[in-house]
This record gives C-alpha cells, structure tokens and sequence, in this order.
C-alpha cells in the first residue's frame, strides 16, 4: 500500500496537502477588518465613529490610573520612571501607564536582618539546633582591648517607600553593614565588663540610635524599631579560661563582702566596749578626785581649827578615830572600880540576842 502523495501534492486519500500548513495571514487579517467594519455605526470610514472609539479607548486608559493604596502600604508614583511622590492609603489616581507607575510597598512589615550569627528564629533568638557563628562579624574590639563575641539582631521597616525604592540599591545588606559598622563603634567604647553585665541595655540603644541617625543621613527611608543582642561572650578559644577568672572575681567579692558584713558587726561592739571603758574610767577619775579635794578640804577646815583650839580639836580627833575603828566590833566594857573588886560590869548580851533571834526567825 502506498503512501507517498498523489498528484497535486495532496494526501493518501485525496483530501488536502500532506502534513500541517501555515495559517493564510492575509485572509486572517481581511476577516478581522470584516468584523471591525461590522460592529462600526453607520459607515465604516466616517469620522464620527473613530472619534467615539478614540473617547471611549481614552476613557478606559484613564479610568485605569486610579489605584488603591492599602492602610499598611505607602504608594510611590512615577512619572516616566521618575518617583514624583508618595501618597498616603486612601484611593488614589495617577497617570496611568506608560505615562506613569504605581508601587505599593507594604511599610508595616518588620523585617530582620542578623550580624554575627545565621539562623536565629523568628523573634531573634539564637537556638543551638540552628544557629551558626560567623566569627568575621561576631568579633569585635572593646573599649579596654579586649575582644569581645556579639551577636545582635536588627529588626526594621520601611519609613518612606520613596526614599527606599530609589535612594538604596540593597536595603538588607545596607542595614547590616551599618549596623556592624555602628555596633563596633559602641562597643569601642564600651569595656568587655560593662557589655557582660549591666551595660547591654545602654549598647542596644546607643547602637539603634546610632544606626538610625546614619540611615537617615543615607536617606535610605528606614526605621530601627529594635537592636537586641542575643550573646555576649569572649571569643571561644579562652572562655574557659575567662569563666575561671571570674569565677576567682567572684569568690574575691564574696570574701570581701563577709570581711565587711564581720567589721560591720564587731567594731560598733568594740567602739561600745572601749567608750563604755572610757565612760568608766572618767567617772572612776572624777570620784578619785572630789574625795581627795574634799579630803583635802576637810584637812585644812580640821587644821583651821587645830590653830584656834589644839586641846580640843586633838580630843576631837581622837574620839571620832576611835569611834570609827570601835564602830564595828564587839566591846565589853570593864569598870576596874566596881563591887567585887572583879571590875567587870554586868551588861546585857544584846549581840547575842539578836543573833539568835534572827535565826530563829529564819527557821
């Protein structure tokens, strides 16, 4: 069975050219102009119709520069591929194209960008599953020359949707080498103690300021909402080392701290002991003295009246001394002129007495 075509070129069966044919253009395009000429009012070529074609085709082009704006984006207008101005949410028109162009950038979105580290979550943070350190970001120089292992977060948004379609190429990387940039600087002056401790808060908003005041003298329509620092550590080659030296700071402050609370306690003690010793020995000074000033006045009054009356002021004396060593011991009195020749006076046992009175009374 042959299948080679038959003559005229058509097919097997006769019914046409053999294989897939190139469309007529020309009689494709003569139907096209058929049918326009048709939907046309009146005549094909009159005046009347190109004119209401041209309005309606320029009403639809300019029906199409309106555009909405969305309450998180910022609309960008261009004029020839020039950026006029920005407009504000709301519906908006504008030049429609090629005369102008519409952007809307959405401006509320926060974007983060990282700088020393890859792969932190969402909100920033550093997870030992995912992160991975980039030392040549991470190391940075402190304020005492000591070097210093920061990771930090950047997290921003666009300010002005003109400024950051048109006045920055790349926005990412500009953020992050400003930021490294800025961070070095408040770390400079900053020392590895203070960023360890207590000083992170002021590095995280001397760091944002700082960022945010050399974005705006770029231009680059961008606001720092925050810069969190996730690790502050030294560089991993001497951590070890450094955790035992503050470990021994520590231990230092700790005895330091018991010395102080010990001193607290025992020299108030001892300066109340010693001011009570003081007290004492003022008191025991001024006693010592009155009695011997007043043992020397009475010496004087006594020898006063010595030179007035000697006899009786002897007699005197010798009585009160008398009196003063008899007073408290036990006498008996013996009369050498008494009945009896004894010479003894009988008296009463008045001592005796007593006593056993008394020890009857505590029985």
């Amino acid at each position: 069975m042959a299948w080679s075509p038959q003559g005229g070129g058509q097919g097997p069966w006769g019914r046409g050219p053999a294989g897939p044919q190139p469309p007529d253009i020309e009689e494709i395009l003569r139907r096209g102009q058929d049918r326009f000429k048709r939907m046309m009012p009146g005549r094909m070529g009159s005046a009347k119709g190109i004119a209401l074609i041209a309005i309606a085709i320029a009403a639809i082009w300019l029906a199409s520069g309106f555009y909405r704006v969305q309450p998180a984006e910022q609309g960008v207008v261009l004029l020839f591929g020039r950026w006029i101005q920005t407009t504000e949410p709301g519906l908006n028109w504008f030049f429609p194209s090629p005369i102008g162009a519409k952007m809307t950038p959405n401006v509320e979105q926060i974007n983060r960008v990282e700088v020393g580290l890859r792969g932190a979550d969402e909100i920033g943070r550093a997870t030992s599953s995912t992160i991975r350190d980039v030392p040549a970001e991470s190391l940075m120089l402190t304020g005492d020359q000591n070097i210093a292992d920061l990771d930090f977060t950047v997290f921003w948004r666009i300010k002005d949707a003109g400024q950051f379609l048109f006045n920055i190429r790349n926005p990412e990387s500009t953020v992050k080498a400003v930021a490294e940039s800025a961070m070095r600087e408040v770390i400079g002056q900053t020392t590895l103690e203070q960023a360890l401790t207590g000083g992170r808060t002021p590095v995280e908003q001397k760091t944002r300021t700082l960022l945010q005041d050399i974005l705006d003298i770029y231009g680059a329509g961008i606001l720092i909402s925050e810069v969190k620092l996730l690790k502050v550590d030294p560089p991993g080659a001497v951590i070890d080392s450094f955790n035992e030296v503050q470990r021994a700071r520590q231990d230092k402050e700790r005895k330091q701290n018991e010395a102080q609370a010990y001193e607290n306690r025992v020299v108030p003690t001892a300066r109340g002991e010693a001011e009570k010793i003081i007290q004492e020995a003022t008191a025991y000074k001024e006693k010592l003295v009155r009695e011997a000033e007043g043992q020397a006045q009475r010496f004087l009054a006594v020898y006063q009246s010595y030179k007035i009356a000697p006899e009786v002021t002897r007699q005197r004396l010798y009585l009160e001394t008398m009196e003063e060593v008899m007073q408290g011991t036990e006498k008996v009195i013996i009369d050498s002129g008494a009945e009896g020749g004894t010479g003894v006076v009988p008296y009463l046992p008045l001592n005796e007495l007593r006593k056993r009175a008394t020890g009857g009374t505590n029985q």
